[in-house]
């Protein structure tokens, strides 16, 4: 790429970056997005909540769109790893893994999070297929199916409670010795869900449909789907590194202009909210691209 100054970078190219590029392409900024092409979603098999694309393939979804901002001659792609950024007096230099460096006024980290999975034997297979963290995206396909959550304390009753909306047919696994209070337990209890202590070994499934729990003591559940919520990081190291703070979730901090703590960086998409969801990162990415390009307007104007 010959092209090495732009008014943006942004580091991630899927749901959320793309959004972004559209929004600033549009606004007639040189933009340069810069993508690793290993979005958190790349196991899961459909994607749904999300209008004009309920059911598509999230693959498809981001094929279409890189085909629509292809027609925009103002934004540019870079398949490859950003490996180190420094931001100098009016601008940000970036360095990528195959030692190309670019420059640009302003960046947006739409890089999403890593998920950190336990030591379950399957887990990562059933990930995104049979295994879920949002009811929103896929709880209508596994309505009122055996359903599990591994998860405990506080977090395994608020998580108990919203799943129960989707099916009664709910057993509770806290992989460990449970940490709920008695009156947590003597709820869930009188709701019918079962609370399984044992520490959890394996999933029995297949091409990452899974069928059944296997516990350390050998015994096991039926299951068709289940809820879990693991560990995350950055998937992206360098908004730390730039000084950008980050939350007690993990989460890259932002105000309500998607600003970080550093002037001139931004961030959208999942590595900012919890609420992980192709329709928000799409709506966080349009509206940091706007943001963006208004500031540029103001600091030129």
């Amino acid at each position: 790429m010959k092209q090495k100054n732009f008014d943006v970078i942004i580091i991630g190219g899927s749901y959320s970056g793309l959004s972004a590029a559209m929004s600033l392409g549009r606004s007639l900024r040189q933009v340069l997005v810069i993508d690793s092409g290993l979005p958190c979603n790349r196991q899961t098999p459909y994607s749904h909540n999300f209008i004009t694309q309920d059911g598509e393939k999230p693959a498809v979804i981001s094929a279409k769109a890189k085909l629509q901002i292809d027609l925009y001659k103002t934004v540019h792609f870079y398949k490859g790893l950003a490996v180190k950024a420094i931001k100098k007096e009016n601008e940000f230099e970036v360095s990528t893994e195959s030692g190309e460096v670019f420059n640009s006024r302003k960046i947006l980290f739409a890089s999403g999070v890593k998920d950190l999975f336990p030591e379950i034997k399957g887990f990562a297979d059933c990930w995104g297929i049979s295994v879920l963290h949002c009811p929103y995206c896929h709880g209508y396909e596994v309505k009122n199916e055996k359903t599990a959550i591994i998860a405990n304390g506080e977090m395994a009753f608020e998580y108990a409670k919203l799943i129960s909306n989707w099916t009664k047919d709910l057993q509770l696994c806290t992989n460990g010795k449970s940490t709920l209070t008695l009156e947590q337990t003597q709820i869930l209890k009188k709701k019918d869900i079962q609370i399984f202590e044992d520490e959890i070994d394996s999933f029995e499934h297949n091409d990452g449909y899974v069928s059944n729990i296997i516990f350390r003591n050998k015994e096991k559940i039926e299951v068709k789907a289940i809820y879990s919520k693991p560990p995350f990081e950055q998937h992206c190291a360098l908004p730390a590194y730039l000084g950008c703070d980050i939350n007690e979730q993990g989460l890259l901090k932002v105000d309500a202009m998607q600003k970080t703590n550093i002037p001139g960086i931004y961030a959208s998409g999942d590595c900012t909210t919890q609420m992980r969801s192709v329709a928000i990162a799409v709506s966080t990415g349009s509206f940091a691209g706007a943001v963006i390009n208004k500031e540029l307007i103001d600091e030129d104007f």
